[in-house]
């Protein structure tokens, strides 16, 4: 190597080797440490310094194990079952951007030994995910994060996709930020909008231009159905797709063969009844209005909303209208 190291940094350099190089089915000896420290670091030092260091690690609380193959690191940070969950999250996850998708994981990938990317199949397949093209995730993540600590407003561009499938601006927006919700595989930005007075969730991958706005925030328990703040198990169950609308006493008959789709977007604070049919239930539940018609109308075949009224006559209007387009 053209630039040799100290000798007096071989400690933190042989932690480093076995951090890179070891696992149970890749153990290292004396002899296979002095050739990485002198081909990756240039530092030459003897066996029994080794074996002092390896010592002085173990006495500092790493998991080094050793056996007559040699030594290894025993535990991580993270297993690498873990990592290749974490590494999946990323590549499902659309509103991360390719490129950021590609420098988690080439971290993630860093926080095990060089044998575990060998292992990840998928590490360059992010290119054929449906990704967003909104490279400002990141930071807008750091701009929410620091208004909410500090108080302040934000203001923004919501966008919408185009003809063109890019990202245009759909409208202007100021609000207070409150907290940042993982829903359905998105990222939603949950705030108080001063236009329209009452609670929004706006994706953030749709957010651009974001600036800090020299108003002090309006505090959660000010907003109208957040008195006692915020209720996550009733955005995760009334919410599904993220309406803004108030919940209500919902009524519906369900085939037996879609429960638990019933409970997957709404969870199990449900009421089910028997009926006279043996292959339906009612199911009675508190939820959006608007996200229970979207909901119906993507299991048409299987549910018949009961009420309230004017729900099962919205979708009495949406049937009718999209016969219309079939006649």
């Amino acid at each position: 190597m053209d630039n040799l190291e100290p000798k007096k940094l071989a400690l933190i350099r042989i932690w480093q080797i076995f951090h890179k190089y070891s696992d149970y089915d890749h153990p290292l000896t004396q002899d296979d440490i002095a050739e990485h420290l002198e081909s990756d670091y240039g530092i030459v030092i003897e066996r029994k310094a080794i074996s002092r260091n390896i010592s002085l690690l173990k006495e500092a609380g790493v998991d080094i194990e050793s056996r007559r193959a040699g030594s290894y690191l025993e535990s991580r940070e993270f297993e690498d079952s873990e990592l290749k969950l974490l590494i999946d999250g990323v590549l499902c996850s659309q509103h991360i951007n390719p490129r950021h998708s590609s420098d988690l994981i080439e971290k993630l990938c860093g926080l095990s030994n060089k044998y575990f990317r060998s292992h990840v199949k998928n590490i360059h397949s992010v290119g054929d995910w449906n990704k967003t093209e909104n490279k400002a995730l990141f930071y807008n993540i750091e701009m929410v994060d620091t208004a909410i600590e500090e108080g302040k407003q934000l203001q923004y561009d919501y966008n919408k996709y185009g003809l063109d499938k890019k990202l245009h601006k759909s409208s202007f927006q100021r609000v207070t930020p409150y907290q940042l919700i993982l829903h359905n595989q998105k990222y939603y930005l949950m705030a108080h909008s001063t236009y329209w007075g009452n609670m929004v969730f706006h994706r953030l991958d749709r957010i651009s231009n974001m600036q800090f706005y020299d108003k002090p925030a309006k505090p959660i328990r000010d907003v109208e159905g957040y008195e006692s703040g915020i209720d996550y198990k009733k955005i995760a169950s009334t919410m599904p797709y993220m309406y803004t609308d108030e919940p209500e006493r919902i009524k519906f008959v369900v085939a037996v063969g879609i429960i638990d789709q019933v409970i997957d977007w709404f969870g199990q604070d449900i009421k089910i009844e028997n009926t006279d049919n043996e292959k339906e239930v009612i199911v009675t539940l508190q939820a959006s209005p608007y996200a229970m018609e979207h909901w119906a109308m993507q299991y048409l075949n299987y549910v018949e909303v009961l009420a309230p009224e004017h729900l099962r006559e919205r979708i009495k209007e949406n049937l009718q209208s999209g016969m219309g387009k079939y006649n």
